[in-house]
């Protein structure tokens, strides 16, 4: 179990990465590619990144000293700097001090050694060579071992990561914006319950958490799975990194098929500038002048051409752009433009 113990500054200072975390997202994603769970959205994204990390073993094998499949890893793999994007991440790593580096592989190594929650107690994981803590791995080799796994892994699907994790964010944005901070961390996934002023959560060993005045950031993620994860370290930045909810689909669909002949029309484009800042099935009806049943089925078609990404919360539906929508959108390609140069197709 892991308990956050809030104050009341604590709630105050709560609030939402602006984003993905290139480098959370990174070393999350090598424990699902490692694992067979989750078929429905990451099977097709464990195919694609395995063949395109085909004779990158080496880069694997040093991260894999490192993130084992379970339970700790560095907290130096993901630090702060590395929320504004990928090449300031890894110029972060690569300028750890040589003694964090070393105390946090000693760390590593004590971890490896015990067994995990459901483990036979005789049994102990063999600890790779580079995991040791009487040298630390060329920091060097590690950022590029970590840049050519991210290129292969998370690169080509950073739309959807993106889309997902803004649509989470937008619903907390709500939360927050209709019940403040008590509201906002009530709406959590599952596997985290506020019960004020404490939240706890699912976690495979027990620890306390005491944000001492210094807020929490929410990090969603999209390859989080399971239970929420936080830094080792208490004196660093507190942030909670938990997983998106996950509509049963792949992470890779194909966008060329007929879904995008369907969108285009006029009715269509208002429904997608009413989604602009997010909006309730019932909300996009009321802004558009359609039923309820006429605004959820053309929600239905964006949805299904990459436009949108649809988040159910209970009773709640949310509707927020992709990425691809918001280009669409706000580009210079806008619909009008769209329309002159292909004529209307109206369903």
């Amino acid at each position: 179990m892991l308990r956050i113990h809030f104050t009341g500054k604590d709630l105050g200072g709560v609030r939402m990465a602006a984003g993905p975390d290139p480098l959370w997202e990174t070393i999350l994603s090598f424990h699902r590619i490692r694992d067979r769970r989750g078929p429905l959205v990451f099977g097709e994204w464990r195919e694609e990144t395995r063949a395109r990390l085909k004779g990158g073993k080496g880069e694997t094998a040093l991260l894999s000293a490192l993130v084992p499949p379970r339970g700790y890893f560095p907290d130096f793999l993901t630090p702060m700097e590395g929320r504004p994007g990928m090449d300031t991440g890894l110029e972060a790593v690569r300028a750890t001090p040589p003694e964090r580096v070393r105390a946090e592989l000693a760390l590593l190594a004590v971890e490896r050694a015990r067994p995990l929650r459901g483990q036979p107690p005789g049994k102990r994981s063999m600890e790779p060579p580079a995991a040791r803590a009487d040298g630390a791995p060329p920091l060097p080799a590690l950022v590029e071992a970590l840049r050519t796994y991210h290129r292969a892994a998370i690169e080509p699907y950073w739309p959807h990561i993106r889309a997902r994790t803004e649509a989470d964010r937008a619903l907390r944005g709500r939360a927050l914006l209709d019940g403040g901070a008590d509201e906002l961390l009530s709406t959590l996934p599952p596997m985290l319950r506020w019960r004020s002023p404490v939240l706890e959560a699912d976690y495979p060993v027990d620890r306390e958490l005491r944000l001492d005045g210094r807020g929490l950031l929410l990090q969603p993620s999209f390859f989080c799975r399971g239970t929420p994860v936080v830094h080792r370290d208490p004196t660093l930045p507190p942030v909670l990194v938990y997983p998106v909810t996950h509509a049963d689909a792949p992470a890779v669909t194909d966008r060329s098929g007929p879904s995008l002949g369907r969108l285009v029309g006029h009715t269509r484009s208002a429904v997608l500038r009413a989604i602009e800042h997010g909006s309730t099935t019932s909300e996009l009806a009321r802004r558009t002048g359609v039923s309820l049943a006429s605004a959820s089925q053309h929600a239905c078609v964006l949805r299904e051409a990459g436009l949108v990404v649809t988040l159910r919360h209970g009773n709640a539906v949310l509707h927020t752009l992709t990425p691809l929508g918001a280009a669409l959108l706000r580009g210079g390609a806008t619909m009008d433009g769209f329309y002159a140069r292909n004529g209307p197709v109206t369903s």
